[in-house]
């Protein structure tokens, strides 16, 4: 059985991806709760991976033995376990475009990320407002994020980013959050994806979580523990 270590999943938006990819993808997991308390070497977070991972963050996924972690790793090694879920799109070129804006989400988007962390149960719109006008790196990757989002919907015919659900979706889920959560404007195209990537039940089972967890968590950097 694969076991996926996760941390809080109202606030670990890299904890997310892979497991909305295992759950939307119907792949049994068991989930390992890892609760962050403190970035320090010595603290009980660090100390519960220091078995599983080296480097002492979320997530990893544990199969047969295996430990993978950093999420494009993990995504890979699923698809690789997992050919008929068609994880990745089939054509050549569509793949590769799906590998490369998993790749610009896994070391971009630095703006949106520092001023608008993902906090699935606050209503911020006078934040998301406030990024918007004091910091150009948000307003920029906005606009990167809506042009790539609906450039691909146009390209191939939605619903998701790639016609099916892959691991693009799963991938961007999390930053569907944010815009959502800092009610920053998206035009009619983007927003209906959106509302899709929100219905996945996949999706909806973490919000759902999420909401559920109640477990108000203040650091001075918050959850920048893992890709």
């Amino acid at each position: 059985m694969i076991q996926l270590y996760i941390a809080n999943k109202n606030y670990s938006s890299w904890s997310m991806r892979p497991w909305v990819l295992l759950r939307q993808a119907g792949i049994d997991f068991e989930e390992v709760y890892v609760r962050f308390d403190s970035f320090a070497p010595d603290s009980q977070f660090k100390a519960m991976l220091k078995d599983v991972n080296p480097v002492g963050k979320v997530p990893v996924l544990v199969h047969g033995g295996l430990a993978v972690w950093d999420t494009l790793a993990i995504a890979e090694y699923v698809a690789e376990q997992f050919p008929d879920k068609q994880l990745w799109p089939q054509d050549r070129s569509a793949r590769a475009r799906a590998r490369s804006i998993c790749a610009e989400m896994h070391s971009g988007f630095t703006g949106l990320r520092s001023a608008c962390p993902m906090n699935i149960e606050a209503h911020l719109p006078d934040v998301g407002a406030l990024a918007l006008r004091d910091k150009p790196a948000v307003r920029a990757d906005l606009e990167r994020i809506c042009s790539l989002w609906s450039g691909l919907l146009k390209e191939h015919g939605g619903p998701m980013l790639f016609g099916h659900f892959t691991v693009a979706d799963a991938y961007f889920a999390p930053v569907v959050m944010r815009l959502k959560t800092y009610a920053l404007p998206v035009p009619a195209d983007v927003a209906a994806y959106m509302d899709r990537v929100c219905a996945l039940p996949g999706v909806k089972a973490w919000i759902d979580d999420a909401l559920a967890e109640k477990d108000f968590i203040d650091f001075e950097e918050p959850f920048r523990v893992a890709r």
